[in-house]
């Protein structure tokens, strides 16, 4: 017995149906990422030592002699990304010695093929994130941004990167440079230090821990043998050897542990380093970490530069220099960051905040 006529049409209607959803979600997937135009091609000067190792497929990637870079991948920073990675080879003497370990917890090869349009001459390799590995730990904080799995990523470089990397210059997305990072990857580290980073002893250190913490004789007394001052974990120099010989990725996670039960801190990634490290760093200058150009957390307030020399500007904070001028509402020194900006077309991209 043939169909009714109507039968034929709901099938076809479904039919169509099923196409247009297929249609949108392939929309959907490539759009999860803007589009960028791609950097121009950076070369060696002369006198860059030629870093050849037979041994390895990417010489560069795990050879010594490399400035290797951590960052963070994804697609609500990326458009920050890109501008950071451009800057950091335009202003280097040795740019094709430069190693790139990027960490991404999701779209990880959407976000690796928009490195490679950009930047087809990279060295680069993208480390998978497990956000269940970190994100029974998370405690809510001041601000929704900071509770994203992948911000406590830095936590666990010494995990994700091979063994063969033993020293790395980690970077937020919200920045560019604009002096040589080779001169930041030198930062001597001592004979003890795991970490290099600039300090504010100026900062009021009490501030970034609880009542509870304090009042609590045990937690306090962590600070006692310390002369600890704040440091912003956007921009450091971390011997991974050491950070894998101390196991400090436990350490970290610790006191995460702790925050989960009794609040000791109110601010996402930052406390638990400040509770490991504060004090038994290797100090920077500030001017590799002129921090804070996004305005506090809350507001995102126009900031002017720390006084002094500058070689890395930093959006730290709620505002982000690229969203700022889509809303064409842009801080004075949002115009530092966008000639390193390669969105292509000029559109805005959102970002939760």
């Amino acid at each position: 017995m043939s169909k009714p006529q109507h039968y034929h049409f709901v099938l076809l209607l479904s039919t169509v149906v099923v196409a247009l959803a297929a249609i949108a979600n392939a929309a959907a997937a490539t759009s999860i990422t803007p589009r960028f135009k791609e950097a121009p091609s950076f070369y060696n000067s002369p006198d860059c030592p030629l870093i050849i190792d037979e041994s390895h497929g990417f010489s560069i990637l795990f050879s010594d002699q490399a400035v290797h870079v951590a960052m963070t991948l994804d697609a609500a920073y990326i458009r920050g990304t890109v501008a950071a990675i451009l800057s950091i080879l335009q202003h280097s003497s040795c740019p094709q010695n430069i190693a790139f370990h990027f960490v991404a917890s999701a779209d990880a090869s959407l976000l690796r093929a928009t490195i490679s349009s950009s930047f087809p001459h990279l060295n680069f390799l993208v480390y998978p994130f497990c956000d269940s590995s970190v994100s029974r730990l998370i405690s809510t904080s001041i601000r929704s941004a900071l509770d994203c799995p992948l911000n406590y990523a830095r936590s666990y470089l010494a995990n994700l990167l091979p063994s063969c990397v033993h020293r790395v210059v980690y970077l937020d997305s919200d920045l560019v440079l604009i002096d040589d990072i080779a001169k930041l990857a030198a930062t001597p580290l001592g004979d003890n230090s795991v970490l290099a980073a600039p300090e504010y002893c100026n900062a009021n250190f009490t501030s970034y821990f609880t009542s509870t913490f304090w009042s609590n004789t045990y937690f306090s007394l962590t600070f006692a043998n310390r002369k600890a001052c704040y440091f912003n974990t956007g921009v450091m120099v971390i011997d991974l050897d050491r950070w894998r010989e101390g196991d400090y990725t436990t350490k970290i996670e610790e006191w995460m542990e702790v925050q989960k039960r009794m609040r000791i801190y109110e601010l996402g990634s930052l406390p638990p380093f400040l509770l490991v490290f504060a004090g038994n760093i290797v100090p920077v200058d500030h001017r590799w970490n002129q921090h804070g150009l996004g305005g506090d957390n809350f507001i995102g307030l126009c900031r002017d530069l720390h006084h002094g020399p500058v070689s890395l500007l930093h959006w730290s904070g709620k505002g982000k220099p690229w969203a700022r001028l889509d809303a064409n509402g842009p801080c004075p020194l949002d115009a530092l960051w966008e000639p390193y900006d390669l969105l292509q077309p000029k559109t805005p991209f959102a970002l939760d905040s």
